[in-house]
């Protein structure tokens, strides 16, 4: 695993291959992280992209739910920057 230190993103290596607690994530085309990295959001903006994407796999409803608050979080930080 390497760290880029200037922006603290993970460079996708082995350990992005394994997966520990089921396989939402490693059966997908693209996992979140790797998303999330590529495009430098933030940690609200990824874990709506995590919840979204594993709701059926995972948790159902209670993943939207979380979904949901983060981006209530998103909002009103938006919201603050007037």
């Amino acid at each position: 695993m390497q760290i880029d230190l200037e922006s603290y993103q993970y460079d996708e290596g082995s350990a992005l291959r394994k997966q520990v607690g089921g396989d939402h994530y490693s059966k997908l085309a693209i996992q979140p992280v790797e998303y999330i990295n590529k495009n430098n959001l933030s940690y609200l903006q990824g874990n709506v992209i995590k919840y979204v994407t594993r709701y059926k796999d995972k948790n159902g409803l209670q993943d939207l739910q979380k979904a949901r608050h983060y981006i209530e979080m998103l909002i009103e930080l938006e919201g603050g920057k007037k």
